[in-house]
């Protein structure tokens, strides 16, 4: 990780100087939805949940290091998780009917992404890649449990840390790409592949996030 963040400095640093001989820095603000599900393996058992939609919202700073090359850090704040459906039997319920878990964290996510630009009619398309570290601060679970016409629905804060369910970080990589008119408006999609484990299991099993993020953005 110390490695991981040296390199981070020194490309920002390289950016910092080259963006005085061609653009100027920009700053920007994004927004949308996001698509999440979870990776779970353990046991001999590999599943994906169900996708759970969210949202985002955040900034970001736009280093030029090249006419067609950028750096660009960010931060946002993201929500992520999955789903799932099921029997009361499979969440330790007794009694007959159907229950649907949500798990719903909340992260600060700081991505660095390198990014490629290339001019088309009035505007730019652009693709990146690069990685991610996010902090989880809040988010809810929530389980609701139906028999014929009647629910139940239950909800907790979810808290991170070393004695808690969730850990406090995630770690990852992000890929991206949009289009960005000379105006300053964008639209743009990405993906971020979780590689760290998200949960405190003991050993006996492992969860890491799956997002995809679609939104519009500004930079000015």
């Amino acid at each position: 990780m110390k490695k991981l963040l040296l390199s981070l400095t020194i490309l920002t640093g390289l950016g910092l100087t080259a963006s005085a001989q061609t653009s100027p820095i920009k700053f920007g603000v994004k927004a949308g939805a996001s698509f999440s599900n979870m990776s779970f393996s353990g046991s001999g058992v590999n599943e994906t949940g169900k996708l759970n939609t969210s949202f985002y919202f955040g900034g970001t700073v736009d280093i030029p290091v090249s006419e067609m090359f950028s750096v660009q850090p960010g931060l946002l704040y993201i929500g992520k998780g999955t789903k799932d459906t099921g029997d009361f039997s499979e969440f330790g319920e007794g009694g007959s009917g159907k229950a649907e878990a949500t798990l719903n964290p909340h992260y600060l996510e700081i991505p660095v992404n390198i990014v490629a630009n290339f001019q088309s009619g009035s505007g730019k398309f652009f693709v990146g890649a690069g990685p991610y570290y996010a902090i989880g601060i809040a988010g809810k679970v929530k389980v609701k449990a139906m028999s014929g016409s009647n629910s139940v629905e239950v909800k907790e804060d979810i808290e991170y840390g070393d004695d808690k369910a969730f850990k406090r970080g995630d770690f990852g990589i992000n890929l991206l790409t949009g289009y960005q008119l000379n105006n300053g408006f964008n639209i743009h999609a990405g993906y971020g592949l979780g590689l760290s484990n998200v949960i405190n299991a003991g050993g006996e099993g492992k969860a890491k996030n799956r997002v995809l993020s679609v939104g519009l953005g500004y930079s000015f």
